[in-house]
């Protein structure tokens, strides 16, 4: 492939020569190949339109290679603009909402060029501390990672940091400096730029409201860009350097795990509160802040924290045996079966069966899939409790019965016939991903 071959030199080059700056790198986000691939990804992600209102499909029906024409000679010509994003809010984690920039389909796919072209610089720049939106890296990597620090390196006190709205806080002006350390290209420095600052609409029926936040206050990534990721990643960067510099990291011993906005620190034994202290220290140098209601020290194994979805602290095996281990969280255990109620809900009732099988399967797969490290089982006699009930229910409900449904519904015809997804804790020796 011509793009993993530009990717892979552009990516040894800032290897071999830490301190290169490249200085023609437009004609490269504009290539054909380059944008095809753009578009590649961007289809396969999907999502909803932008301000514009268009859709994939509508791209599609008029034709896509006179699409992306159109694109590469504005970006070539230089007359190319980012449209506002449109911002809706989505119920976050823990509680509360979050806002989501949705930017243009022709936004995206020019995000998505580009970060097919800076991602291989940056990520020969990039610790090994951060696994967050990185080739080969990922969220159980990042877990596994805590749990070796905690369980086979003494450090047993964690510091389980949390930042306030860390993408919509991050300064313009240093990141752009992060950014030009590598790239000198103007252009693209513009391109990205443009983005950063980008008005956003919000919707309301008929209303709209724009605002120039991000232009005004010289703060934000906007959540939802292609190349959000990627700006995140790099400006975090300098808070694992200047830990790695700091007298603190080397009388703690203190080892950073990072994924996007979470982070933690493990720490040897008596050290956490020196760690903690630096922590805070140089995010506020940095122009962030430290949520302080969420951000706490453990001690383990008389404590435990959460990190990525999972509880990482003291367990008890057969016969009262403790460990150290990881396991789901409640909070997650909680997220998935408000997913699994929200899909056999009575507003489903007129669909078909299959068609909620279908949707329910998919969200316990997915589960599953991530939340099968350490003592799983009693998490997934939960959910499957849990998700029987639901579907029986909403069984009983579709046919206007009363009841439970357990008679009219066994267990057998749940997942013999309707093909229900069976959640199982994976056994011993099986295989799991690499580490």
């Amino acid at each position: 492939m011509t793009v993993q071959k530009l990717q892979t030199s552009l990516h040894e080059k800032a290897k071999a020569h830490p301190s290169y700056r490249f200085y023609a790198l437009w004609d490269k986000v504009y290539r054909a190949d380059v944008l095809r691939e753009a578009w590649r990804r961007c289809r396969a992600n999907g999502g909803a339109p932008g301000i514009d209102g268009q859709r994939f499909e509508d791209i599609e029906a008029m034709g896509v290679q006179e699409w992306l024409c159109d694109l590469q000679e504005e970006l070539r010509t230089r007359r190319y603009r980012t449209q506002p994003l449109l911002r809706v809010w989505i119920p976050k984690a823990s509680s509360g909402e979050r806002p989501i920039g949705i930017a243009t389909i022709r936004d995206r796919v020019a995000q998505t060029a580009l970060t097919l072209v800076l991602g291989p610089i940056f990520e020969a720049d990039l610790p090994g501390e951060q696994y967050g939106f990185r080739p080969d890296l990922g969220a159980k990597m990042a877990l596994r990672r805590v749990y070796f620090h905690v369980t086979r390196s003494g450090r047993s006190e964690v510091v389980d940091a949390d930042l306030s709205d860390y993408f919509n806080t991050i300064p313009h002006g240093p990141l752009m400096k992060c950014v030009a350390r590598r790239v000198s290209d103007g252009r693209v420095l513009t391109l990205i730029k443009q983005w950063l600052i980008a008005p956003v609409v919000e919707r309301e029926g008929r209303r709209e409201q724009r605002t120039a936040e991000a232009r005004r206050r010289s703060r934000g990534v906007p959540q939802g860009g292609s190349v959000s990721p990627l700006l995140a990643n790099l400006y975090f960067r300098r808070f694992v350097l200047a830990w790695r510099r700091s007298t603190e990291a080397r009388a703690t011993h203190g080892a950073i795990v990072n994924y996007a906005d979470d982070l933690v620190i493990c720490c040897r034994p008596g050290t956490g509160d020196v760690a903690m202290a630096k922590m805070r220290e140089l995010m506020t140098r940095l122009g962030l802040e430290v949520n302080e209601r969420k951000t706490r020290l453990s001690r383990l194994p008389e404590e435990r924290f959460d990190f990525l979805g999972y509880t990482v602290g003291r367990f008890y095996g057969k016969d009262g045996v403790p460990f150290i281990g990881t396991a789901p969280s409640k909070k997650s255990v909680q997220r998935v079966c408000q997913k699994i109620h929200d899909e056999t809900s009575p507003r489903w009732r007129t669909t078909t069966i299959e068609k909620r099988v279908l949707e329910v399967n998919r969200i316990l797969r997915g589960w599953c899939e991530y939340f099968n490290q350490g003592p799983v089982t009693r998490a997934y006699i939960l959910i499957r409790r849990y998700t029987e009930r639901r579907i029986r229910r909403w069984l009983m409900r579709k046919h206007k019965r009363r009841g439970t449904g357990y008679r009219q519904y066994p267990d057998q015809y749940l997942y013999q016939v309707l093909g229900l997804y069976k959640p199982m804790a994976p056994s011993r020796g099986q295989p799991r991903a690499k580490s």
